[in-house]
C-alpha cells in the first residue's frame, strides 16, 4: 500500500511521477473517488508523463477511450460511469481491452468488478480540507497461486 499526503493541483505531476513508479507491474489502474474528486485529471497527468500524443479527455459518452504514446503503445481509459450493466461491458469489448495486456486506465470500476482480472492497482482519491486530494494505492493482486 501506498499513501500519498494530501496535494493540490500544484502537485499533480509529481503525484502522477510517483503512481507510475509504483503501479508500473500492474496493467489495469482502477480509479475510486467521488464525483468532482480528481480521477480524470489525474490520468490526464498519468498520461502527460507517459508520452500520450492524444487529447486526454473523460470518456463518458464513448465509455472508452484509446491513446497512443510516442512510441506507438495504446492506452485505454475507461469511464464505466454510465454502464448500466455488465452487458454492456460486455457490448464494447472491455474484456479485450482487460486481456490486451496494455495500461487500462478504468474510473468508476465497480460498474464492472465482475470482470475485472485477478491482477490489479486500485488508486482511491479522496478530498481532503482546502480542496486537496490524498491518495491511497493498493496492490489488488488475488492470483491463488500460493
Amino acid at each position: 500500500m501506498l499513501q500519498i499526503e494530501p496535494f493540490d493541483l500544484q502537485g499533480i505531476s509529481q503525484v502522477a511521477q510517483r503512481l507510475i513508479q509504483a503501479c508500473q507491474t500492474s496493467p489495469v489502474w482502477l480509479f475510486e473517488g467521488q464525483m468532482g474528486a480528481g480521477k480524470t485529471t489525474l490520468i490526464k497527468a498519468i498520461c502527460q508523463h507517459l508520452g500520450i500524443v492524444n487529447t486526454v479527455q473523460s470518456p463518458t459518452f464513448s465509455i472508452v477511450n484509446e491513446y497512443l504514446t510516442t512510441s506507438g503503445e495504446a492506452i485505454y481509459h475507461f469511464d464505466c460511469y454510465r454502464l448500466k450493466n455488465t452487458a454492456e461491458a460486455y457490448d464494447i469489448g472491455v474484456e479485450e481491452y482487460l486481456d490486451s495486456g496494455n495500461l487500462c486506465l478504468i474510473e468508476w470500476p465497480d460498474k464492472i468488478a465482475d470482470l475485472l482480472p485477478d491482477r490489479f492497482v486500485t488508486i482511491s482519491i479522496k478530498e481532503t480540507v482546502n480542496g486537496k486530494r490524498e491518495i491511497i494505492v493498493t496492490d489488488n493482486n488475488t492470483d491463488t497461486n500460493d
